[in-house]
């Protein structure tokens, strides 16, 4: 049955992740089917060899992924598909506390991949918008003088520190900070700077479509019809824009990120997660 489950999650996956690379929306029968799958198979199985782990470690990893889901939708990092379908993997892939299940090997390499596939795509999206990330960019880092001033201050009292300690771990630990810390800040504002020139667009209400985050607070005689904190718009939302003979509201449209759960899934199938091994 394992290998069946593994199956069903790999189409899941490849399926999530191009109406994701699409539309940058995971349907909800999609979701919904791996969940529904997910619980359904492990019931099924339960009752066959009377072994109730199946199901009870199939509601541990659903119940697992939809507090994980809900706060990092809440925070304003994930879409609700993101939510929903990591929810569907919990109910598929079970969970069990040890480092070598397929779960917790899985969240290893979510953790590595989904970094390195949102610095990927941040850096083409640079690229392809590169005079218009560059004066952004530019424009950030004039607003952040005294914070840069006083991360190059630090990173220096670090390396003064590195060369009068005599321990070599300290030593280049000290140093590795100095230089991360200023990384980081660059780091930090070009990812904004991504985000303001290449993830925001006016659409015209008749094109949104239900989940579509709200970037500016929309009012009409004023009454506030959405907004950001709404987390996603809904329909009844859409309908009073449109009899409000509203021209266009800006969308926040996020980086695709289903296609890492996919590739950290192959992964995990194919070698593992060398993170899970060390901790």
């Amino acid at each position: 049955m394992i290998e069946f489950i593994y199956i069903i999650c790999i189409v899941l996956l490849a399926a999530a992740s191009w109406t994701d690379l699409k539309t940058h929306e995971v349907p909800d029968w999609i979701n919904y089917s791996g969940i529904f799958a997910g619980l359904g198979l492990r019931l099924i199985w339960s009752l066959y060899s009377f072994d109730w782990s199946f199901i009870l470690e199939g509601i541990a990893g659903f119940g697992a992924f939809l507090g994980v889901g809900v706060v990092l939708f809440y925070l304003g990092q994930w879409g609700g598909g993101d939510s929903k379908l990591l929810m569907a993997l919990g109910a598929l892939l079970g969970l069990k506390l040890s480092f070598t299940h397929i779960t917790v090997l899985f969240l290893a390499n979510l953790v590595i991949v989904g970094g390195a596939y949102g610095f990927a795509w941040s850096v083409g999206l640079a690229l392809l918008n590169y005079k218009k990330f560059k004066i952004r960019f530019r424009k950030k880092l004039d607003s952040f003088k005294r914070l840069r001033l006083i991360i190059v201050l630090f990173s220096v009292f670090l390396i003064v520190l590195a060369f009068f300690t005599q321990e070599s771990f300290l030593r280049l630990l000290f140093i590795f900070m100095a230089v991360l810390v200023p990384f980081m800040n660059y780091l930090i504002i070009g990812v904004k700077s991504v985000e303001d020139v290449c993830m925001y667009s006016r659409v015209k209400p008749k094109d949104l479509t239900e989940g579509d985050w709200i970037a500016k607070d929309v009012f009409v005689k004023g009454k506030k019809i959405c907004g950001p904190k709404d987390l996603g718009i809904e329909k009844k939302q859409i309908r009073q824009l449109i009899k409000a003979k509203i021209k266009s509201v800006v969308v926040r449209t996020g980086i695709p990120f289903v296609p890492s759960f996919f590739i950290a899934f192959l992964i995990t199938l194919w070698i593992g997660s060398p993170l899970a091994f060390l901790l």
